[in-house]
């Protein structure tokens, strides 16, 4: 999605060659309009999917949720870090690994939210390790549901999140696929691919 890749490039500010910061745009600062985008861009991709709910982890995943959702005419689900103290035990529990954060939080969803009749898109921010996208789908797999796929804004290419869910047999569809980040500078897996043609 070039509209997106414009963004991170522009506006994206590469820490290091792991970690790549879009606060001004999408997981602080949300540009609405490009989030407006991504959201119709993964309801075109999931249209034919049967996709009763979209979920996604508080709170980076929910701008790029709910467009989707919205798009998809479909509730938005977001698990929660934080247990609050209206949820009672009825529910569902994953935990996930944060590599930014290096810290574990266990997710919750209320199990009236999921059950075994839906077919769930789980969409997120980042792609990288894949921990928080194996947590959700652990959540759907528990509630008996359906995977219909993963939809991420923001794929880490170089580090082994796709290959642990593709192994899997999950549908992945990521609008930007980033080869790597070296020097301030973002590569895209699909800008090696013109420049090796």
């Amino acid at each position: 999605m070039e509209r997106l890749k414009q963004a991170i490039r522009e506006r994206g500010n590469v820490l290091s060659s792991e970690v790549l910061k879009v606060d001004t745009f999408l997981n602080h600062q949300v540009d609405v309009e490009l989030m407006g985008a991504v959201g119709e861009e993964f309801a075109r991709l999931f249209k034919d999917d049967g996709v009763t709910k979209v979920l996604t982890i508080e709170s980076s995943g929910i701008a790029p949720s709910f467009m989707a959702a919205t798009n998809l005419n479909t509730p938005l689900i977001f698990a929660r870090k934080k247990k609050s103290l209206t949820m009672n035990e009825n529910v569902y529990v994953s935990q996930v690994y944060s590599f930014t954060k290096r810290e574990t939080n266990d997710i919750t969803v209320s199990k009236d939210f999921i059950t075994a009749e839906d077919t769930v898109l789980i969409i997120d921010d980042f792609l990288a390790n894949g921990q928080a996208a194996l947590g959700l789908i652990d959540i759907v797999n528990q509630a008996g549901a359906k995977v219909a796929g993963l939809g991420i804004v923001i794929e880490k290419s170089f580090q082994d999140g796709r290959k642990r869910l593709e192994e899997e047999g999950y549908r992945i569809e990521s609008l930007a696929r980033i080869h790597e980040l070296e020097a301030g500078r973002v590569t895209f897996i699909d800008e090696l691919v013109t420049n090796n043609n």
